[in-house]
C-alpha cells in the first residue's frame, strides 16, 4: 500500500474531558467524534479533513493523555497520541478552564515542551464572560497567550480555525478529497475490521485489540493503492440490541450505520472461524435498504482450513444466509497474513464503476420489455399490469424507473425479478439497483392509436 497524498496535520491533545471531541465536532460543524462524559471514549486517532481561508488540513482528535482505560488499553491509547503528536504541524492543548491547572495538564504541557513543535493553547468550556478573566492564568503552561473557545457555544471558533491557517505550512496541494473512494468497513465485534484498514494504511493506525468494542468511533483513514486513493472508515464493532447498554455504544451504533450511508462502497466482514450471526444478518439487511454496494468479505480466512471450508461452499453458505445480498461479490482475505486484500480493493473499484455507469435509456427499455415478455406481473383484482417504457435517472446506486398503468399492481418479488433482469444484462451486474415505479395513464391520442381504450371512466362516458 502507498502513502497518501500529504497535507498539513493539526492534532488535538489534553488530559480526559477537557472537550477534545466536542472541539473537532464544533470546528466542521458535524458530529464526527462521539461525545461522552465517560472518561476514555476516544481511543483511536480520528481524523477529519477541514478546509478554512483556503487552506486546508487533517484534523485529528486523540484520546485523554494519563487515562485509565477499563479495557487496559492504556499503552495502545497512549501510542495512538504519541504518533499523532509526531505526525502533527500544529498540536492544540486543550485545556478545561473550570478546573483551572491540574497536575495532569502540566505533565501534557511537560511532554509537548519536549517535542519542540508548533503549539496552540486552546482554554475550552469559556461558556460566558465570566470565565474570560481566567484564561491568561493557563499562560503559566509556557504556550503564549491562550485561546478561549466554547466547543458547545461556538465561542471563538472562528478565531481558532484562522489562527491554524495562519501557522499550517502552504504544501501547494490541492485534491480534492471528494474523488477518493469511500470504503464503509463494518462487521461484529473482533472480526478483524481494524487489522484490515492498518494493512491497507501500511502502519498501526488504528489499535487492534482482542477486547470486543476496541473501536468506539467511526474512523477515517486516508491511503493510496495503485495511485488510486481511498478513504477507509473503521466502525464500531455491532452487536445485538439487547446489549446496547451505554451511550458510547449507542452512538457508535448510529454512526455504523452513518458510515454505510456515505460509503461508496461497503466490505461487510464475516469470519470464516465462525457461523454467520443475527448481527451479521441485521447489517446486510441494512446494507440491502441502504443500496450500497458491498463486498462480503470472509475475513481470517487462514483459519478456514480449520473448518473444512472451501471458497465455493462458502459462497453457497452465504447466499443461504443473506439472500438479499445475492448479487455481492465475496472475498476470502487474511489481513495479518496479506493473503488477497489488495485484489479486494482492485473489486472495489470495480463495483465503484459500476455503480456509477448510465445507461442509455433505449437499452433499459430492451432489457425491461423482453424481461415482462418472459415473465408477465401477475394480475391483480381482475387487472393486468402494464409497463408503458423505463428509463435511468441516476447513479449511485443506478435508479430505474418504470412508467406503469398503476403501480400498485408491482409487488416488490416482481420489482426484484426485475432488478436481478437488468443486472444480468447491463453493466452493472455486482451493485444494487433502485427499481421505482411510477403510475402514468396514456394519452387519449395513444390509446386511439392502439386501440385501447384510455380508461374505464372515460370510456363509460363514451358509451352514454
Amino acid at each position: 500500500m502507498e502513502t497518501p497524498v500529504d497535507i498539513p496535520v493539526v492534532a488535538i491533545v489534553g488530559r480526559p474531558n477537557v472537550g477534545k471531541s466536542s472541539l473537532l465536532n464544533a470546528m466542521v460543524r458535524r458530529p464526527v467524534a462521539i461525545v461522552d462524559e465517560t472518561p476514555g471514549t476516544t481511543r483511536d486517532r480520528v481524523a477529519v479533513t477541514v478546509r478554512h481561508a483556503k487552506t486546508r488540513w487533517h484534523l485529528i482528535d486523540t484520546g485523554g493523555m494519563g487515562i485509565v482505560d477499563r479495557d487496559d488499553l492504556e499503552a495502545d491509547v497512549e501510542r495512538q497520541i504519541g504518533i499523532a503528536m509526531a505526525e502533527a504541524d500544529v498540536i492544540l492543548f486543550v485545556t478545561d478552564v473550570r478546573d483551572g491547572i491540574t497536575a495532569l495538564d502540566r505533565a501534557v504541557a511537560e511532554r509537548l515542551r519536549a517535542l519542540d513543535k508548533n503549539v496552540l493553547a486552546v482554554v475550552n468550556k469559556c461558556d460566558t464572560g465570566a470565565f474570560e478573566d481566567q484564561v491568561h492564568v493557563f499562560r503559566k503552561l509556557g504556550f503564549g497567550a491562550p485561546l478561549a473557545v466554547s466547543a458547545t457555544e461556538g465561542y471563538g471558533r472562528s478565531e481558532l480555525m484562522d489562527c491554524i491557517a495562519a501557522e499550517i505550512p502552504d504544501t501547494g496541494v490541492d485534491v480534492d478529497a471528494s474523488e477518493a473512494i469511500k470504503i464503509a468497513v463494518v462487521g461484529k465485534r473482533n472480526v478483524g475490521k481494524s487489522t484490515l484498514v492498518n494493512r491497507l494504511v501500511g502502519s498501526e493506525r488504528l489499535i487492534t485489540s482482542t477486547v470486543p468494542g476496541t473501536t468506539r468511533d467511526a474512523v477515517d483513514v486516508p491511503f493510496e493503492v495503485g495511485g488510486r486513493r481511498f478513504i477507509g472508515i473503521d466502525t464500531a464493532g455491532m452487536r445485538k440490541r439487547r446489549g446496547v447498554y451505554e451511550n458510547v455504544e449507542f452512538y457508535s451504533t448510529v454512526r455504523t450505520e452513518r458510515s454505510i450511508r456515505r460509503a461508496d462502497v461497503v466490505l461487510l466482514m464475516l469470519d470464516a472461524s465462525t457461523d454467520v450471526s443475527k448481527v451479521d444478518k441485521k447489517l446486510a439487511s441494512f446494507i440491502e435498504r441502504e443500496y450500497r454496494p458491498v463486498i462480503v468479505v470472509i475475513s481470517k480466512w487462514d483459519l478456514a482450513e480449520a473448518r473444512g471450508l472451501e471458497p465455493d461452499s462458502y459462497n453457497a453458505y452465504v447466499a443461504d444466509w443473506l439472500p438479499g445480498l445475492d448479487f455481492a461479490p465475496i472475498a476470502c482475505i487474511s489481513a495479518t497474513e496479506d493473503f488477497n486484500v489488495e485484489p479486494t480493493m482492485a473489486l472495489v473499484e470495480r463495483l465503484h464503476h459500476q455503480a456509477h455507469t448510465r445507461v442509455p435509456t433505449a437499452e433499459v427499455n430492451r432489457v425491461i420489455q423482453s424481461a415482462v415478455i418472459r415473465r408477465h406481473p401477475p394480475r391483480r383484482k381482475n387487472r393486468t399490469a402494464n409497463v408503458f417504457y423505463a428509463t435511468q435517472t441516476d447513479v449511485a446506486p443506478p435508479n430505474v424507473v418504470l412508467f406503469v398503468n398503476d403501480k400498485s399492481l408491482f409487488g416488490r418479488p416482481y420489482l426484484h425479478y426485475l432488478a436481478n433482469a437488468l443486472r444480468a444484462e447491463l453493466p452493472y451486474e455486482e451493485v444494487p439497483i433502485k427499481v421505482d415505479v411510477r403510475s402514468r395513464r396514456r394519452s387519449p391520442s395513444k390509446n386511439r392509436r392502439d386501440g385501447h381504450k384510455y380508461t374505464e371512466k372515460k370510456a363509460g362516458k363514451r358509451k352514454k
